[in-house]
């Protein structure tokens, strides 16, 4: 009797199951699926692109040979990953004009929904609120995006999420790009890196189309700008920016931007569009905290289907502390190491794998304790540490405790409860609301803002 794909992968998978480690079988074959069977070739479903080429890199051939002992024959395994196709993009202008001229009065339209070549801006079909973990370092700039994806235009128009490298902010970005298209079919959503954008402005000018790009840019209906420091010191393209912002402005059309520091940090930027870009909403993503680390490798975990001990993932969250990206690649290269060397991924195999060392952002504490923190606070604002500590609610003292407990968390990476602790007993809910607190004061009064970051500073990048 002819078998059937999922019989002769299930043969397959138990046979390599004998020959493989557990947890490498577990890791990269437990979630594959067959797809289909031909006379010389079977489709097997990965969950990752990932998982794609490591399983066709480093097992493809063992698994050919299981195949063709257990079939008696030649044949083919192709493996895929079965994810969603739609891409969305803002179409690149190209060499040649349009074969169909739109009608008088009527404006072309800008698709967002193409089946384009992979090497153009892209949403990334990862990059959703479902998928985004939200922590005391993001809460305030996930609330934001997912109130501009619910109403666009309607508030914080622009929105300028800034912060450092590996953050999430680009997640975020694409994030409100995929929510306003499920929830507005109909909206044109344009996803833009801003060298994109230098580089079309320089073909369209070269070529003689700058009005071509003048309005494919103005009539669409969200603008999502990623890294938009690159544009720094570059006028030409400056000057184009600022009046494709004050169209789409004007015309009531949601403006996202992304940067590494906030608008007036950014070298060589006109003060008109620091001004512009203040209009809206302004808010940073810090580095994570270590629960939201560890929360981030849970996720990722059980989005790949690896399964990882709490004591390795408390380790990694200790030990790469400057980003998610660091986190992502510490999680891979934790898989590999196992895979290469066909050991579980335990404590001792992680420490092999990643090292002692741990990674220290450029701004977390070394030499400042949480009670130099609190002590400075106070002499900014005022005030004694004692009043920091005593149960006095009134705002001349809430204010600088709610700053110091934003710095110790922000920089020193403590448990919330621990914080609490520091600030006369109280518990990690008041801790969680005051350093939310700051992080809204900070975006919304530009005085308080500077003040909290001349005092941030002082104590953690002398």
């Amino acid at each position: 009797m002819e078998l059937t794909a999922s019989e002769v992968w299930t043969k397959i998978r138990v046979s390599a199951q004998g020959v493989l480690p557990e947890q490498t079988y577990r890791t990269w074959l437990a979630s594959t699926e067959a797809v289909s069977l031909s006379d010389d070739t079977l489709v097997i479903s990965a969950p990752t692109k990932f998982a794609v080429e490591w399983v066709e890199d480093k097992y493809g051939r063992l698994l050919r040979d299981i195949a063709e002992r257990e079939l008696g024959r030649d044949i083919q395994l192709r493996f895929e990953h079965q994810g969603a196709d739609g891409r969305l993009e803002f179409p690149e202008i190209g060499d040649e004009p349009p074969e169909v001229e739109p009608a008088p009065g009527v404006p072309p339209t800008v698709s967002t929904r193409l089946d384009r070549p992979e090497a153009e801006a892209a949403l990334n079909e990862r990059y959703t609120f479902e998928r985004y973990v939200i922590g005391g370092n993001n809460q305030f700039a996930a609330a934001a995006c997912q109130r501009v994806a619910s109403a666009p235009a309607a508030a914080y128009n622009p929105l300028f999420i800034w912060g450092g490298t590996g953050l999430g902010k680009t997640h975020l970005m694409h994030a409100v790009g995929h929510a306003i298209l499920e929830a507005f079919p109909d909206r044109e959503v344009a996803y833009v890196p801003s060298e994109q954008f230098t580089n079309e402005m320089i073909a369209a000018i070269q070529g003689g189309r700058t009005a071509e790009f003048r309005a494919r840019y103005r009539r669409i209906d969200v603008l999502l700008v990623d890294d938009v420091h690159f544009i720094g010191n570059k006028e030409g393209t400056q000057e184009e920016f600022f009046h494709t912002f004050n169209a789409l402005y004007d015309a009531q059309k949601q403006i996202v931007i992304t940067s590494d520091r906030p608008p007036q940090d950014i070298p060589g930027l006109q003060e008109r569009l620091v001004s512009r870009f203040e209009w809206g909403l302004v808010t940073d993503i810090q580095p994570p905290d270590l629960e939201t680390r560890s929360a981030i490798l849970r996720k990722k975990a059980a989005e790949d289907g690896i399964e990882i001990g709490s004591d390795v993932i408390e380790y990694v969250a200790r030990n790469r502390r400057t980003s998610v990206r660091q986190l992502e690649g510490a999680l891979i290269k934790l898989l590999a190491f196992s895979s290469l060397t066909r050991r579980e991924i335990t404590l001792e195999m992680a420490s092999d794998a990643l090292g002692p060392e741990q990674s220290v952002d450029a701004l977390d504490l070394v030499t400042v304790s949480p009670e130099q923190v609190r002590s400075r606070t106070a002499e900014v604002w005022g005030v004694s540490v004692e009043a920091l500590t005593s149960k006095r609610r009134n705002r001349t003292v809430t204010v600088p405790r709610q700053v110091a407990m934003y710095l110790i968390k922000t920089h020193l990476d403590l448990p919330y409860s621990d914080i609490g602790g520091l600030f006369g007993g109280r518990d990690h809910s008041t801790v969680i609301h005051s350093v939310n607190k700051v992080e809204a004061d900070m975006a919304a009064d530009a005085i308080f803002r500077n003040r909290v970051r001349q005092l941030q500073e002082e104590l953690f990048q002398r």
